[in-house]
């Protein structure tokens, strides 16, 4: 609304320079804009969902500049009603959680693999006219084992002001009451050149919404010790003790894996297995570029394909340029997190990387540029009877996550 109002502000002032002999009659009403209304929102039910559906019940949320303002629950038509807004740009979303029967019920067919998650998201929507009916999308994921549990790709300043960037981790949290293999896992890290090479409406156009372009690809290598329920694999490219540079860095020396810089510029460690660099859109990637304000957008797949084969691309309607493109196919992705940049005027979401069936929100630090410190991470959903920390996974970013400067690896709030 601040940016609506100053719009408005100067707008009018020039209407009034430009037309004095309307001054008295008013050029422009504009006393609509603070006029409170209301709004419907109807659910649309996965594709999937052939032989029935489930609409009564389920948590809509209203929110605005990333906090909820108010939430309701659908009746048995799937539809809720928000009352008493004012005309901005609101998000809205809902999540919940079924069961094998529930889905196979549902569906009419067994669902391959864990319990199930129906989640929908509209992001940025201008909603300004009483009365007005918003359709509110769902899909239907499988519910992950490994799920892409923290980024922290900010970097910080040391003592003396100075940029710090070797201190970057990421991590992966298992889940299941399984132990989970991990071993040749593959790391994708989304595109994050400005001007955006693809659009999601250039894949679109171009493929069909089937593959997912990246940077970077890691890979954890074959032999990979399995993770027990509720424990993390840490990723750094510098597995060494950052803790003495600022209060925001970590030691690092426990990380399970680690991307060896063979240029010597980064510090790596003997002791920490390698992290195996399969794919760089510059053709020199050994480390993983995670980008400070972001975007740093991440996805997790499994293949047995030969990476190498699939197929690349230069920017959006080019045949030659200074960097290649790997396409990943959407088939093949486990998770991912759309971790975009901030801006003094809010997140661009033409900037997005992840289809919605991926990831229907997005994460950001509250920086613009980065050294902050500040790492984003799931939130905790509930703790189950063992201890175990079962993190929030709605397919959505924007539900999923929570920004510190003080969480260290392997910890997670004991609350949501």
């Amino acid at each position: 609304m601040k940016h609506i109002v100053r719009l408005i502000a100067f707008t009018s002032s020039l209407l009034l320079f430009n037309c004095p002999l309307l001054l008295f009659n008013g050029c422009i009403d504009y006393s609509d804009t603070t006029t409170a209304v209301s709004v419907k929102v109807q659910l649309q039910m996965p594709a999937e969902f052939t032989k029935g559906s489930d609409f009564e019940g389920h948590t809509v949320h209203l929110s605005l500049n990333g906090t909820t303002t108010q939430t309701a629950t659908t009746d048995a038509n799937g539809m809720v009603e928000f009352s008493h807004l004012i005309p901005d740009v609101y998000d809205l979303s809902t999540s919940w959680d079924i069961s094998d029967a529930e889905y196979e019920s549902l569906t009419g067919e067994k669902p391959q693999g864990n319990s199930c998650t129906v989640s929908g998201s509209i992001n940025s929507t201008f909603i300004k006219d009483e009365g007005s009916v918003i359709t509110l999308p769902t899909n239907v994921t499988v519910k992950r084992d490994i799920v892409i549990s923290k980024i922290a790709s900010a970097g910080s300043k040391d003592q003396n002001n100075r940029y710090y960037m070797a201190g970057k981790y990421m991590e992966l949290y298992n889940q299941s009451s399984d132990t989970t293999d991990i071993s040749a896992l593959y790391i994708g890290l989304l595109d994050s050149t400005n001007p955006q090479p693809f659009t999601l409406a250039n894949l679109h156009d171009a493929y069909n919404d089937s593959v997912v372009l990246v940077k970077q690809v890691f890979q954890i290598p074959e032999g990979a010790k399995p993770i027990a329920p509720g424990q993390t694999v840490v990723l750094t490219n510098s597995a060494t003790d950052h803790s003495d540079v600022s209060a925001t860095e970590q030691d690092l020396r426990d990380a399970d894996y680690e991307a060896k810089d063979p240029t010597g510029n980064t510090i790596n460690n003997p002791h920490t297995p390698a992290l195996l660099s399969i794919y760089s859109s510059t053709g020199n990637g050994a480390t993983m570029n995670l980008v400070q304000g972001g975007p740093c957008g991440i996805i997790i797949f499994r293949t047995d394909e030969d990476i190498k084969s699939w197929q690349k691309t230069y920017a959006y309607g080019k045949t030659t340029g200074n960097q290649l493109y790997l396409l990943v196919p959407k088939r093949v992705i486990l998770d991912g997190v759309d971790y975009m940049r901030n801006k003094p005027t809010g997140i661009d979401l033409s900037a997005k990387r992840l289809y919605s069936d991926i990831d229907a929100g997005y994460t950001h630090i509250n920086a613009y540029n980065g050294w902050t410190g500040e790492v984003v991470y799931r939130r905790t959903a509930k703790v189950m009877s063992n201890g175990q920390k079962i993190l929030t996974d709605t397919n959505n970013s924007s539900n999923d996550f929570k920004v510190s400067t003080t969480i260290k690896p392997r910890e997670y709030d004991d609350e949501n």
